[in-house]
């Protein structure tokens, strides 16, 4: 053991001293006198780079850059809020939902280049996008980025088109030059969700039994997170056991898959298309929020005393009032449920808030929505 304490010992002296020491400069034969040594006192002090690498860039891939973000505007900068522009997508990313648009009217917006998420698409995609080069048309409107009263504004397009008002509509053209499909496009298949985790990013769908395929295919076949039909939306919610439609393609390798799933007839899998939800009126009516969960992002309001609410919205409530005291969840009479979903863009939710509403009703009770 004292053995191999002293070697190694030794070996970790002779290590320390290789590392201080400086490697030999030896003169190279194509190099004039002098110039080795200005070559190693650059490659040495970290000064200065040779000129050859002043021009050169390491190239890195399209995932991997970090895209530009908008451009603030003073509080004063005035725009037309009704004003309709046009212009030519300049950038989109579709995973991060987001692009920008070359106006084609010069001095409207600073830059000529407006920012576009997309929650301003018109469109009939399941996930909403734009291609790089086609001509649009827009609105603009401000868009205010954080919290606080002095948070810097930015502009945002609005309204997004085709040039004339019609919706974009890309993914059925892109998704036929590039799929091969089992029967058609557009023929249709049911079956049960077995299950998707949206960590994970896909699941499993059991086909139904009695369909006339052509090819064989297998009972279970698993579903992408791009084919999950969420209204323009990521699915963020563990789902299973869930009647669905969908379609059927063969990938490059010959594997069958879940193309554009939805809920039976077509619908969108929202929260509310599961839970049958039915607006009860348009009639906006006050309230004040009596609690909010800022970490899960949902809360109650309790409808203002000289609210007049629809009979079937009452009838609900009271239903829901026995329940809640039967199990001790809260001691609130009469409370509406909401979601940030169910909240304009413009409105932050808090305990306190004075707002208005719109109510339905769903299988689980009355709730909230359209709250600013």
């Amino acid at each position: 053991l004292k053995l191999w304490d002293s070697a190694a010992r030794l070996c970790w002296r002779i290590g320390a001293m290789a590392y201080h020491v400086r490697p030999t400069r030896v003169q190279k034969p194509w190099m004039k006198q002098g110039q080795m040594q200005k070559v190693q006192s650059t490659k040495l002090q970290g000064q200065a780079k040779p000129s050859w690498a002043a021009s050169q860039q390491r190239w890195q891939p399209k995932w991997k850059q970090v895209p530009r973000k908008p451009q603030t505007v003073d509080r004063e900068f005035k725009i037309d809020r009704d004003g309709r522009y046009t212009g030519t997508v300049e950038s989109y990313y579709k995973w991060s939902g987001f692009g920008f648009i070359r106006c084609d009217q010069m001095g409207v917006v600073p830059g000529d280049s407006v920012f576009v998420h997309w929650s301003n698409i018109q469109t009939e995609d399941r996930f909403p996008f734009l291609n790089k080069g086609m001509a649009v048309e827009f609105g603009i409107m401000k868009w205010k980025v954080g919290k606080g009263w002095n948070r810097p504004a930015t502009l945002r397009a609005k309204g997004v088109t085709l040039p004339g008002g019609q919706t974009v509509a890309l993914q059925d053209e892109i998704d036929a030059r590039k799929k091969e499909f089992v029967g058609s496009q557009f023929t249709r298949y049911t079956g049960t969700l077995k299950f998707y985790s949206p960590k994970k990013g896909y699941g499993y769908v059991l086909i139904d039994d009695g369909f006339d395929l052509r090819e064989p295919v297998p009972k279970e076949i698993r579903v992408e997170e791009s084919e999950v039909h969420c209204g323009g939306k990521k699915p963020l919610k563990w789902l299973e056991q869930l009647a669905v439609e969908f379609g059927i393609f063969k990938s490059k390798r010959g594997q069958h898959l879940v193309y554009n799933m939805t809920l039976p007839g077509g619908a969108p899998i929202l929260k509310e298309n599961m839970e049958n939800r039915q607006a009860v009126g348009s009639e906006m009516y006050d309230g004040t929020i009596t609690y909010w969960n800022w970490n899960q992002n949902w809360g109650f309001i309790a409808p203002s005393p000289s609210a007049l609410l629809p009979s079937r919205v009452s009838v609900k409530l009271k239903q829901q009032v026995q329940e809640a005291k039967l199990s001790g969840k809260f001691n609130q009479d009469m409370v509406l449920y909401f979601a940030k979903s169910d909240v304009a863009k413009s409105c932050w939710p808090k305990k306190g808030l004075a707002v208005k509403f719109r109510t339905y009703v769903d299988d689980k009770g009355a709730g909230a929505f359209d709250v600013q």
